[in-house]
């Protein structure tokens, strides 16, 4: 077998992620069998527009609800919205047979929000100075 080659880029077409990820499956389901793996969104729309302005995007896959991505605008915060959408993501990773959720965030993003709302640290890592990646956790099974 010839050497792979091997590449860099910094705009990877979308298809790239879907062949990594057919790898990883393989590997995966090669390991535990056949597994359910499903995305899961929960959107905030502006009512005038219909435009996203917000929301949640994430996955379930062997058991767990994966938090990749939550945002809500400025204007927004504070008022019960980002509890309602956590709410929604953790009822449907419930509903889907998931035992715990998993999320990363940065120390001047919300680790006191997640925090308020019943999840746990369980590891930090220092990026670049003052800032750290904070990962949590949360138990569904209640």
């Amino acid at each position: 077998m010839q050497e792979p080659i091997l590449s860099l880029t910094d705009d990877p077409d979308p298809a790239i992620r879907d062949q990594i990820g057919a790898v990883l499956v393989s590997h995966n389901e090669e390991q535990v069998g056949a597994y359910e793996r499903r995305p899961l969104s929960v959107t905030v729309r502006d009512a005038t527009t219909n435009a996203i302005i917000g929301g949640l995007v994430g996955r379930t896959a062997l058991g767990l609800l994966f938090i990749d991505l939550f945002a809500l605008p400025t204007g927004l915060r504070g008022l019960g919205l980002g509890a309602r959408v956590l709410g929604m993501a953790e009822e449907e990773g419930r509903k889907r047979g998931c035992r715990a959720v998993l999320l990363n965030t940065a120390t001047f993003q919300a680790p006191d929000f997640y925090k308020r709302h019943g999840y746990r640290v369980f590891g930090e890592i220092e990026g670049v100075p003052g800032v750290k990646r904070i990962f949590l956790t949360k138990d569904l099974a209640v």
